[in-house]
């Protein structure tokens, strides 16, 4: 008989980060998948590519970035490789991109060092437009300005250039601020 039992992790799941109220519910809904995302994984921590590949998945106006370009679908088919097998080299390992200074163990609250970053990034982008939260193309942005972290690693897999991806995901918050 199999056991029905889900797998539980050893160690309690990811806690909120400090920012959750900061953001808009759609990126609190991105947030939430990669906390799923990383626990399925197995992963001791929440990455920027378990971010990303949640922002794909989750938020249109992310989508919408890359234009209707076919590197989308190279991007989530090299996120889908991650997910069955690629990220193995990734696992028990830190992310640390170097964007802040942290010890080599991963931080206490189940976010990478760079994941964190990117959060922290991605609210201030927010009020820098005026916005009082952050959104999904704040964290995108965020995210692909870091040529270190396992976000742009994926992109740069999938032949993204992230300094496009950047910029436009910059334009693209501006111009869905200014039609809020």
């Amino acid at each position: 008989m199999q056991n029905r039992t889900p797998w539980m992790p050893e160690q309690p799941a990811p806690n909120r980060p400090r920012h959750d109220a900061r953001l808009t519910a759609e990126l609190a809904s991105v947030v939430t998948a990669a906390r799923r995302r990383a626990l399925r994984d197995r992963d001791r921590q929440v990455d920027t590519a378990h971010l990303l590949h949640s922002l794909i998945e989750t938020d249109p106006a992310v989508r919408e970035t890359f234009d209707g370009s076919p590197q989308l679908a190279r991007v989530l088919g090299y996120l889908v490789l991650r997910s069955i097998g690629y990220g193995l080299r990734w696992q028990g390992s830190v992310e640390d991109s170097g964007a802040v200074a942290v010890a080599r163990e991963p931080a206490a609250d189940g976010w990478s060092p760079s994941a964190l970053a990117a959060m922290e990034d991605a609210l201030r982008r927010a009020r820098l437009r005026g916005a009082a939260r952050a959104g999904g193309l704040d964290l995108l942005a965020a995210l692909v300005t870091d040529a270190e972290c396992r976000a742009v690693d994926v992109l740069a897999g999938a032949g993204v250039d992230a300094g496009w991806l950047a910029g436009r995901a910059a334009r693209c918050a501006g111009e869905a601020s200014r039609s809020a």
